[in-house]
């Protein structure tokens, strides 16, 4: 019970954080998890957490990884295949070496051995993290694939040299040759292994398709099965390195996901839902438990009055900095190195490949796996004695761990920044790109009785690609977005004038009345919705201002109701049907479009906004305004539309996923993401009218 406590207690801290890093947008996600994972550490009702390492790198460690090396730029990586291995093997061992002999040589009581493993344990850097910060950075693809590739390599030689330098420690002995033969063994012969599988899965994933046996079930659930049969068999059954099984497989498997036809892609939208559920997961809960375990791994040796709190914190930031030197002084070498792909010849360090060499030293981050294999110091030597010195070098890998998370979050956004931010070509790119995404899901959705209303929902999706891909280079979009907030304020001011008018007039029959009002407060509380979502600005009383408009639409609401049971029992005026509600707020909507044009024409001859941004603006409400009046017998159509209205509220559903994973992905920076989700409250009202 305890376990499943702890679980749902960290699934919660990962919902939170998603949540938390929203308002902090200058501090990454994960900083945001190790935080709540170091408070929720010392709460009472916390369940404690006890990490058994070898869990941790199949619970976590292998899907991650497995996840990683199959969405990973395969050409990317093969065009920095040598600087990636040199830091994944060549790095870590000099780091290893640097890290042992000085820090033995700073504190001698640490034995040379111990002091290897720690330098072994720091060796690797950590996907997690390599995936997750420095989101508002600008890192180049050829950096983010050496960053990657690194990451799936380097841990394979990190594991291998720290085991090595443990057993040296507990026995007294240290056999290189021995241990170098069994690092090629495991390195390679995990490669190898992990290739055989991904032949066999990639056949029997063929074949089953083939025979027409697959479901999209059964192909989840072998998906999700693979990496943890990769890692257990190659450590268990073959005896070599399972992060490399892990990693060469899911470089190689494809899951055949190239075929044609609905069943293929309803099982490819269900996987990647499946997989970004389970890795948004995964991610969060190893922070989060990293931030769990820091408190009580430094808190022993800090607490303890025989050392040096003073000594610990200058051995922390002595061995940082020897980590960082190293790295920096490893990848300016190789770059200097490095020839050109297409002259052939070594290129100069100019002042942005310097820059380079600095956003791949501080983006080598360090995470859990250097703290879990920290963890794996055994408590006792051969001869019975305490492991010299175990909770410090459990303190000062922790303390690196942190430095480096710090660095890695606030100094890339400063080495590489976003140049550009939200620069029109480029959002106007992202934009189309995640309604492309959009599409595409859609499309999967489809059924015999859905048809007609899907196909009308991805009608306006491509009429707004048409528009972004025509209005491709305009300036200034923050300016066009605040006209298209105007513009709804204009509408909204038109339709609560009418409604106002409307009940205050005596001339016309309680049936049309009733009718005017309840498809103005339609048409209201929809304008009102999307306002309440898209005008951040303001600075103040916002929430106030939300909070008053939702309960100014439950009153509306609520008023409806009232005043239609009122009719009903009285029997003084027909019950409205949904047909006509629907047909009048449509006409209201029609005039309201008929005043926006109005005012922009009014607009075009001042100059509040830019001209360009009003007679684009013109042309959408006018595409919006012939849509709605070339539709037939729109007082029939009741149903039809309001299906659509149905799978158009999961479409935008949809775009937000959409805009979410690629914030999650790195592939948007939180900036465009926020820009992004408010246009698809802007559009929504427009969106209405192209159904």
């Amino acid at each position: 019970m305890a376990v499943f406590e702890l679980i749902l207690c960290i699934i919660a801290a990962v919902v939170l954080s998603s949540f938390i890093s929203r308002f902090i947008p200058k501090v990454s996600t994960p900083l945001v998890q190790i935080a709540l994972g170091a408070i929720a550490s010392q709460l009472p009702f916390f369940p404690n957490v006890d990490l058994d390492p070898e869990l941790f790198m199949v619970l976590f460690i292998a899907p991650l990884l497995y996840l990683e090396a199959h969405e990973i730029d395969k050409s990317e990586l093969l065009r920095s295949m040598k600087l990636s291995l040199s830091l994944a093997i060549g790095l870590a061992i000099a780091t290893m070496i640097a890290v042992g002999f000085t820090l033995h040589a700073i504190w001698p009581t640490i034995p040379l051995a111990a002091a290897l493993a720690l330098g072994a344990a720091l060796g690797p850097t950590d996907a997690v993290a390599v995936s997750s910060l420095g989101k508002e950075a600008a890192l180049t693809r050829r950096q983010m694939g050496v960053l990657k590739g690194e990451s799936l390599f380097n841990d394979a030689s990190g594991i291998v040299g720290f085991q090595f330098a443990i057993a040296a420690a507990i026995t007294g002995e240290f056999k290189v040759g021995e241990a170098a033969g069994e690092f090629v063994v495991s390195f390679i012969g995990g490669a190898l292994f992990g290739l055989a599988i991904g032949l066999v899965a990639n056949w029997l994933f063929e074949t089953i398709r083939s025979l027409g046996w697959e479901t999209t079930t059964t192909r989840i659930l072998m998906e999700l099965f693979l990496p943890f049969l990769l890692y257990l068999s190659a450590e268990d059954l073959a005896h070599v390195s399972g992060i490399l099984a892990v990693v060469s497989s899911g470089l190689f498997v494809r899951f055949d996901r190239t075929g044609i036809g609905p069943n293929v892609a309803r099982t490819n939208i269900v996987s990647n839902s499946v997989w970004g559920v389970l890795s948004f997961t995964l991610n969060g809960a190893v922070f989060i438990l990293l931030g769990m375990l820091l408190p009580g791994a430094m808190g022993t040796s800090w607490d303890d009055p025989g050392v040096s709190n003073l000594m610990l914190i200058l051995v922390i930031l002595a061995v940082s900095a020897i980590v960082i030197a190293m790295r920096f002084v490893w990848v300016s070498t190789m770059l200097r190195l490095a020839r050109d792909v297409n002259t052939g010849r070594r290129r100069r360090m100019t002042g942005e490949r310097w820059r380079s060499a600095a956003v791949m030293t501080f983006g080598g981050a360090k995470g859990t796996i250097t703290l879990s294999l920290m963890f794996t110091i055994p408590y006792a030597l051969s001869n019975g004695r305490w492991f010299p010195m175990r909770d410090e070098l459990i303190f000062v890998a922790s303390g690196v761990i942190i430095v480096t998370l710090l660095l890695a979050n606030f100094l890339l956004p400063l080495i590489a920044p976003n140049r550009g931010g939200d620069a029109s070509r480029e959002m106007n790119e992202v934009t189309i790109e995640v309604l492309r995404r959009t599409i595409e899901e859609l499309t999967g959705r489809v059924t015999d009785e859905n048809r007609r209303a899907v196909l009308m929902v991805i009608d306006s999706y491509t009429k707004r690609i048409t528009r972004l891909k025509q209005r491709v280079g305009e300036l200034d979009p923050q300016g066009y977005a605040q006209l298209q907030i105007d513009a709804l304020g204009w509408e909204k001011d038109y339709v609560k004038r009418r409604l106002a008018d409307t009940r205050s007039r005596t001339d016309i029959t309680a049936a049309n009345r009733d009718l005017e009002i309840e498809a103005c407060e339609h048409l209201l509380d929809q304008i009102m919705n999307s306002l309440r979502h898209i005008d951040t600005d303001r600075r103040s009383g916002r929430a106030a201002w939300q909070i008053k408009g939702r309960m100014r639409a439950l009153q509306r609401r609520t008023m409806t109701l009232v005043r239609r049971a009122g009719s009903k029992i009285r029997r003084t005026t027909p019950l409205l049907s949904d047909d006509q509600i629907f047909a009048h707020a449509r006409m209201v909507q029609l005039d309201a479009f008929d005043y926006v044009i109005e005012r922009l024409y009014e607009e075009m001859r001042r100059d509040t906004y830019n001209t360009e941004h009003c007679t684009a603006l013109l042309l959408d409400y006018r595409r919006a305004e012939g849509a709605l009046r070339a539709r037939p017998n729109m007082s029939g159509s009741a149903r039809t539309i309001g299906m659509a209205e149905e799978v158009k509220r999961e479409s935008y559903a949809i775009e937000l996923g959409v805009i979410q994973d690629m914030v999650a992905a790195g592939d948007i920076t939180r900036a465009q993401g926020k820009a992004l989700r408010r246009n698809v409250y802007v559009m929504s009202v427009d969106a209405d009218s192209s159904l």
